[in-house]
């Protein structure tokens, strides 16, 4: 007997509902969080129950054999795992089309504009990034997203090396008596500092900590190599891992325990090199975001409640998530002053006065934070959308019109077609690959590869052979064209160049609409509430700034699984949005100082 239409909705919310509780257990959510959940999932087996009775096992999946159907929510790797005869012979523009996520499960089951968390969690999976780990808050970065590291981690390692920094690495362990030495800078992080108490059964003499952040691991260090003002300017950076055990809800890229980074750690003989330095890297931050991952940041100082513990100043990159109507820290850079060289005793002898002198220092870093936020501000209710510039695969070929009627020979000299269309791009420096893996269909392929947010669809038939020509589809606006072969890699350049372009501009326009300035705390409150990022003026002191924390919290959810949290200080942007007028009050009602600059406020993750 066949299914109804709404059984099969039913098993669909089963299933998705199934994956949302797994999703739950192995990220450590709280047991009342799963157990809500749990609740919700047993209300849909019974209502399933009640219209076919019959039981539902597990998610949604009735037996072992629908157990392996369920796996396929993944594009599957192997041929045994083939998709059903109905998803893998339809086309996007079939009717039936709508039932395939139900069959195979490879699209995405969340909208991004209705369930935020849920699409976020299929994108980064069903598209290959991440890997959930059965240690909380850790996560498996797969080739996808790795790839993606390794696009910035090139270009900013390149760019450092130009201003003569060298790259180094220090151990992961930190001895209590090192990380005890500087108070003020250890505080912040103090709840989050994993520690090693054992070694096999035996207990240690003392704990030893797994770094959050490396300066009370390098300075000790720093104090033997600089004795004279010619050991200066010392640069070093190393590409790391640093674990902060926190416990807010891990979200991954976002919000993890363990992730991976580059930390410079510099010194000076003067405050002003010290300082150029701390804006030239900033900018180099910028660049990545801009340049590479076609996000528009704001630069700007931290304000002094929110600047790095131990440091004179912090500067930063900030950009915007519309979905959530939310800020995140891009990257920072920060200036130590003598703080850090008076705690490690790093000094020299000024070459003038002879006497002796603490060196000023700085440090700086990015993480893989950067994927998250690229995801986040690009996907789409399709799934990922990369950057040509940061995508492994910038080209897919996909053949397409192999049909039972189609000759040996003439599918034979399509795929060889395919392969020479592969050779000639990447020869022209873009990076293109084929897929001829024969166990799926054309329309299979777009949307796997869609998924994976590849910039551009090359389709060749045996009918575009003929014609000398190809067909081109952008996966930022989803836009066909037909291009001729003998211009091909030119086309498919300029076309690349086009979408990180656009990718760009569509974001710069999304920041630019939910930036607003605004002098009255009601207009702030109701802003924050409306998704947008706020530039006031404000007083800058930090018991005003908790106050507008506190004051501007709303009662309602921000986000699914997101805490209604207050507005935060996100930076002082160095371009100020207008000339401040002398007398102007800070925003915060009962404030009776005058306000210094206007300061960029928003939810933020």
């Amino acid at each position: 007997m066949a299914e109804s239409t709404e059984a099969k909705d039913l098993k669909a919310q089963i299933d998705s509902q199934g994956e949302k509780v797994r999703t739950l257990k192995t990220s450590g959510a709280a047991k009342a969080d799963v157990d809500k959940e749990v609740q919700a999932l047993l209300a849909l087996k019974g209502k399933y129950k009640e219209l076919t009775g019959e039981d539902l096992a597990g998610g949604g999946r009735q037996n072992k054999k629908g157990d392996k159907k369920a796996k396929e929510n993944k594009p599957p790797e192997k041929k045994k795992e083939s998709a059903p005869a109905k998803a893998d012979t339809a086309s996007k523009d079939d009717p039936e089309n709508k039932d395939i996520k139900k069959i195979t499960r490879l699209c995405l089951e969340a909208k991004k504009e209705e369930n935020l968390s849920d699409w976020y969690q299929q994108v980064i999976t069903k598209s290959e990034m991440i890997e959930y780990y059965d240690v909380s808050g850790c996560y498996i970065l797969r080739p996808w997203s790795y790839s993606i590291w390794e696009f910035i981690k090139d270009f900013f390692d390149g760019e450092i090396k130009k201003l003569g920094v060298e790259n180094t690495y220090f151990p992961m362990f930190v001895s209590n008596q090192a990380l005890e030495r500087e108070k003020t800078h250890i505080e912040d992080f103090a709840p989050e500092v994993a520690w090693v108490t054992k070694s096999g059964k035996s207990e240690l003499a003392e704990p030893i900590a797994i770094r959050p952040t490396s300066e009370t691991v390098m300075y000790p260090s720093y104090a033997k190599w600089i004795q004279s003002h010619r050991d200066l300017p010392l640069k070093l950076n190393q590409w790391c891992n640093v674990v902060r055990w926190e416990f807010k809800h891990p979200q991954p890229f976002l919000r993890t325990r363990e992730f991976l980074w580059q930390e410079g750690h510099t010194a000076y003989g003067n405050a002003k090199d010290a300082q150029e330095e701390v804006y030239t890297i900033l900018e180099l931050y910028a660049r990545v975001y801009e340049e590479l991952l076609a996000i528009p940041v704001v630069r700007g100082r931290k304000t002094e409640k929110e600047k790095f513990a131990g440091g004179d100043f912090t500067t930063t990159v900030e950009a915007y998530i519309s979905a959530s109507g939310r800020a995140i820290q891009g990257a920072t850079s920060h200036h130590l002053g003598q703080n850090f060289s008076k705690m490690f005793d790093i000094t020299i002898e000024d070459p003038e006065t002879r006497e002796k002198q603490f060196v000023y220092q700085n440090s700086w870093g990015i993480t893989t934070r950067t994927i998250g936020v690229l995801c986040m501000i690009h996907g789409d209710n399709n799934g990922l959308v990369l950057p040509p510039r940061v995508a492994s695969v910038q080209v897919i070929i996909v053949p397409c019109g192999i049909t039972a009627s189609l000759s040996a020979a003439d599918e034979k000299a399509l795929l060889k077609k395919c392969e020479d269309l592969q050779a000639s791009l990447v020869a022209a420096g873009i990076r293109a690959r084929c897929d001829l893996r024969d166990n799926y269909s054309p329309g299979w392929k777009f949307y796997h590869w869609e998924l994976k947010g590849v910039p551009l669809r090359l389709e060749l038939g045996p009918r575009d052979i003929k014609k000398n020509q190809a067909v081109l589809v952008r996966r930022d606006t989803g836009a066909k064209s037909t291009v001729a072969m003998d211009n091909l890699a030119g086309t498919t350049k300029d076309t690349l160049n086009n979408i990180q372009q656009n990718l760009f501009a569509k974001a710069n326009e999304d920041l630019s609409k939910h930036l607003h300035v605004t002098h009255d705390w009601e207009d702030f409150c109701n802003s924050l509430d409306d998704k947008k990022i706020i530039q006031a003026p404000f007083c800058g002191a930090i018991p005003c700034e908790d106050k507008i924390k506190k004051d501007s919290a709303r009662d309602a959810v921000v986000e699914e699984g997101a805490p209604a949290m207050g507005a935060k200080g996100l930076c002082i942007p160095f371009k100020q949005p207008k000339e401040l007028t002398k007398g102007t009050k800070c925003v915060m009602p009962g404030c009776c100082n005058e306000a210094k600059y206007y300061t960029l406020f928003g939810r933020s993750y």
